[in-house]
């Protein structure tokens, strides 16, 4: 379970992250405040801290505050709280076909989750699989139905579900569910004028509001399918341009083709490029990680199906079924508002990237600093360089060693990071490099020292 840190050492810990914040009078006044709470009040949260994780040893003492401070909040789940990581392209370019990209993931998707519900795997995921965040008013609920043996596809704005799992519990045949996705990459439907998608963009209120009018409506079974499905994939209708591009596609997308509330959106694009978009409420990054680098592996090593595979000959059209949704004038007022503010939200966000090849981890390693100090040093540095102080600083660090645990804070500015980024920013003529190295060395050490209290919950 995870510890409950000893008040002393917070208050330390405190300190040190806002030394290099304040001028000495701010500190000094800070100090005695933090002192005269360690003494006071302080005292009496932390014993009621304590009494309550000794009431809780079911589980962790942040995991109540913890899915209320993501369930309860209002803002919509894209760009405020959905992540994505993207895949790397499969190493052999036939592979990277569409309809043999999707096959292959999907299978390797489905045997993972197996693997994990036979519990071969450390269970560092609360829901991954069959699991929805549903929108209700005030604080959403996460959903889950392990018993449902459906994907939810999703391809040009429309809605399909076919089964991926037999009543005896095994997976469909690859050539099955190669099969079922070719029919539903060649059914030529039209977009709908009122794709049901953008609702979940949506504030949560307002979303909660409007589903309820689509279960009145007549679309409770419809939603029970896109609520339980295993996991929902996305097929784009496009190829990728450049990095730019990709991360846009996967970060929100065009609103219409996801389904942002499901616990994961497996994306898919044209020329098979690939990535995860994922609720966070949930879990955290390091869960969908562990499911990406399990699946890419297993799709690139030990494919399902390959180019010269034939999809088997079933009756696509009977398995595959096409969602229907009723809408009311009020639904379809709903769905044109959240396109407007979806639009309107992506039309002010800007993304922009640059790879940097002058040397990456393998080389920070042999020097023997840490690749991720250098890559928190180097933001330190930047922020100096733009607007010429040092601010609080936030890094996540999983605490997923713990039962029940998410992540951990580690404060990267520090004394140590403001006196190497004055040497590097302000005074570079005045260092010889070897000081500049140490000075390097220095933050590694520090933020290194950070990270381990922090992977340990402290």
């Amino acid at each position: 379970r995870l510890p409950v840190p000893k008040l002393e050492d917070t208050i330390r810990r405190y300190l040190n992250a806002q030394k290099p914040l304040l001028n000495d009078d701010q500190f000094r006044k800070t100090e005695e405040l933090a002192h005269h709470f360690e003494k006071g009040i302080g005292r009496e949260l932390h014993e009621q801290l304590v009494a309550q994780d000794n009431q809780n040893k079911h589980t962790s003492y942040i995991t109540g505050p913890w899915f209320d401070m993501y369930l309860k909040a209002r803002e919509p789940v894209v760009l405020n709280f959905n992540a994505f990581m993207s895949f790397n392209p499969d190493p052999k370019p036939e592979y990277n076909d569409q309809l043999i990209r999707a096959t292959n993931m999907t299978v390797s998707a489905i045997r993972f989750m197996k693997t994990f519900r036979a519990g071969y795997l450390e269970p560092e995921y609360f829901s991954l699989f069959n699991s929805t965040r549903l929108p209700k008013l005030n604080r959403d609920e996460l959903y889950t139905d392990e018993k449902a043996k459906h994907l939810l596809v999703l391809r040009n704005g429309n809605f399909y579900v076919f089964d991926v799992i037999d009543r005896d519990g095994n997976m469909l045949k690859p050539s099955e569910i190669q099969a079922h996705l070719k029919y539903i990459l060649s059914d030529n439907s039209p977009a709908p004028a009122f794709p049901l998608g953008y609702l979940s963009s949506e504030n949560r209120d307002t979303w909660a509001l409007l589903r309820k009018n689509l279960l009145d409506n007549g679309n409770e079974e419809a939603l029970q399918k896109v609520d339980s499905a295993v996991f929902c994939l996305s097929l784009d209708g496009f190829p990728i341009k450049d990095f730019v591009h990709l991360s846009h596609t996967m970060l929100h997308g065009d609103g219409a083709n996801r389904w942002y509330d499901k616990s994961f959106n497996l994306i898919i694009t044209k020329d098979g490029t690939a990535g995860v978009n994922f609720e966070h409420s949930w879990g955290d990054g390091v869960a969908v990680l562990r499911f990406q680098n399990e699946v890419f592996k297993d799709s690139t090593k030990a494919p399902a199906i390959s180019p010269e595979s034939q999809p088997a000959s079933v009756d696509s059209s009977r398995a595959v079924q096409k969602l229907d949704f009723k809408l009311n004038d009020a639904l379809k007022a709903g769905i044109t508002k959240a396109k407007q503010r979806f639009d309107a939200s992506v039309e002010a966000l800007s993304l922009n990237l640059i790879q940097f090849h002058e040397g990456g981890k393998d080389l920070l390693k042999q020097k023997k600093v840490s690749p991720d100090a250098v890559a928190q040093l180097a933001f330190q540095m930047a922020f100096l360089r733009q607007y010429n102080q040092t601010v609080a600083t936030y890094e996540s660090c999983s605490t997923a060693a713990f039962k029940h645990c998410r992540t951990e804070t580690i404060r990267p500015a520090s004394i140590h990071t403001k006196k190497c980024s004055e040497a590097f920013v302000r005074e570079l003529s005045k260092h010889s490099t070897e000081e500049l190295q140490k000075l390097i060395v220095e933050c590694s050490k520090y933020h290194g020292r950070l990270t381990k209290e922090a992977a340990m919950g402290k």
